[in-house]
């Protein structure tokens, strides 16, 4: 009951944010959530008898979003209006330099440590941290703020959250054959392919209504959901395209899901935390998407598909 009514609760104020918010407003929630998310990592390396350099990595991680703000600030006093800002490009820019000074960053406050033992460890667990929570979740900023990959971010919800009904309920009536036994022994290949199937036509559903989900987005747009008729499925998007983003995104969320596992298996933690009554931490909630999204992203950019 806790989990229904947590979902009941966060998914309205969610989607709420994602279509409404203010790109400043959006990237200051996402900021706040990469710093949860981080906390909690950074307990699970803990409790393996890792020491992470805890606060250079909340530094690192959410550097990238603190330059993204001071841009969009600085557009406001010349544009008088936040949505005129598109960081996208700007935004992995910043995240492809953090990459390459990430060596640096992290390993230079080593030489001051007196402890150097596990000091690659600290290092690498540090560096990993700040791109598995923080330039994943960035992500979701770079979508949001391209007006035609925006769609994306409410598809890559909506097929995490397809996947993971169509899987707890097949996979809890049907499942007979052990997905992963040792990471997460109540997973089935039978829940696993249904949520596959799920993801895909959550694909095929978005898609042929992003035209009036994307509405939603306007800062002066209304709540409106006419299905016109004068709509053909997909438009000019080929079916290909979301048989394969379907089932990407899905595979990709399945395997975030069952990697957080690992990490907390490995470690002898059975939750990342208690912050979400019923759900857990917050990085039990979002790990399918921080290898989802960035999935997303990476193939929407390759393919262009979403382009006229």
């Amino acid at each position: 009951m806790k989990r229904v009514l947590t979902a009941a609760v966060l998914i309205p104020v969610v989607l709420l944010l994602v279509f409404k918010a203010p790109l400043w407003l959006y990237a200051l929630v996402i900021a706040a959530i990469i710093i949860v998310a981080l906390r909690e990592y950074l307990d699970i390396a803990k409790a393996a008898g890792i020491k992470p350099f805890r606060c250079l990595s909340y530094v690192a991680a959410l550097l990238p979003i603190g330059l993204l703000l001071y841009a969009i600030v600085a557009s406001s006093f010349r544009h008088r209006n936040y949505f005129f800002y598109s960081p996208d490009h700007g935004l992995h820019s910043r995240w492809l330099e953090l990459a390459l000074l990430s060596p640096v960053i992290f390993g230079v406050p080593l030489v001051f440590r007196k402890d150097l033992g596990g000091g690659l460890a600290s290092s690498a667990a540090s560096v990993f941290g700040v791109f598995y929570v923080g330039a994943s979740l960035s992500t979701f900023i770079a979508l949001r703020s391209d007006s035609t990959q925006a769609i994306l971010v409410i598809f890559v919800l909506f097929s995490v959250w397809a996947g993971d009904i169509a899987a707890y309920y097949v996979g809890k009536n049907f499942g007979r054959n052990k997905l992963a036994p040792v990471v997460s022994p109540n997973k089935s290949w039978e829940g696993a392919i249904a949520s596959v199937a799920a993801s895909v036509g959550m694909a095929f559903l978005v898609l042929h209504y992003r035209h009036d989900l994307n509405e939603w987005f306007s800062p002066s747009g209304t709540f409106r959901f006419d299905f016109g008729s004068s709509y053909t499925p997909l438009g000019t998007v080929k079916p290909v395209h979301a048989i394969v983003l379907g089932a990407l995104t899905n595979i990709a969320a399945q395997l975030g899901d069952l990697f957080e596992s690992a990490l907390k298996r490995g470690a002898g933690v059975k939750d990342s935390g208690t912050l979400l009554p019923g759900h857990g931490g917050m990085l039990d909630r979002i790990d399918a998407l921080l290898f989802a999204v960035p999935v997303v992203w990476y193939y929407a950019n390759l393919t262009r598909f979403l382009l006229p």
